[in-house]
């Protein structure tokens, strides 16, 4: 999706898949890596069982990825497109001026994902892996940063550079806090959540006003 501001030449795979049945093949692969890293965790994640889980030969798998990182870092790259498409249709339906609205909406996006996306309490935006796994010239955080900033920016009347710093600012400390709710209660604890949401819309009201 547009917003998604990765650099141009990046990508996991050995080679994109033309045909409609390797782009099927290489989606199964994603599923099952999401399913085992649910399972078993990355460390434990081998490209073997990722092979077999997807009812796949593993010379099929490396055909498109050298390894397991690369799986991980394909499907986190899936996460991410699909978090923002989801969180660009949420702020298309509110008035850009409401904040809350904006902050609730995009802390939902991201707390169904945890809780029900396969794989992505494990790994999240890839940091589990590498702090780096989504651009090597960019911690992930700043890869989901920009890529907000690029979509907050279409929709509100202010210059890229008076977005960008806040909006970093929000995700890191979202960030931090949805983790420490997670790691209180498997499901997000609720508290926490609702913290975060109203220290977010507190900050970002002082910054693009209320």
């Amino acid at each position: 999706m547009e917003p998604v501001v990765l650099p141009p030449e990046f990508t996991p795979l050995r080679r994109k898949p033309v045909q409609q049945r390797s782009a099927k093949r290489v989606e199964k692969m994603l599923d099952a890596c999401a399913e085992l890293l649910d399972e078993i965790g990355y460390d434990a994640l081998t490209t073997t069982l990722i092979a077999k889980r997807a009812e796949v030969a593993v010379g099929s798998l490396y055909q498109f990825f050298p390894d397991k990182r690369a799986v991980v870092q394909a499907l986190t790259q899936r996460n991410l497109e699909q978090f923002m498409a989801s969180v660009q249709e949420r702020m298309s339906a509110v008035d850009p001026d409401h904040w809350w609205d904006v902050v609730d909406g995009l802390l939902d996006v991201y707390l169904c994902m945890h809780r029900e996306q396969p794989g992505f309490s494990k790994v999240h935006f890839g940091d589990v892996v590498d702090t780096r796994l989504l651009d090597s010239r960019r911690d992930n955080n700043t890869v989901v940063a920009d890529s907000l900033t690029a979509l907050v920016g279409a929709q509100i009347d202010l210059p890229e550079e008076e977005i960008a710093m806040p909006v970093s600012i929000a995700v890191e400390s979202a960030d931090a806090l949805l983790k420490l709710a997670f790691r209180r209660d498997p499901q997000g604890d609720a508290q926490i959540v609702d913290e975060t949401k109203h220290l977010i819309k507190v900050y970002l009201e002082s910054r693009f006003g209320a």
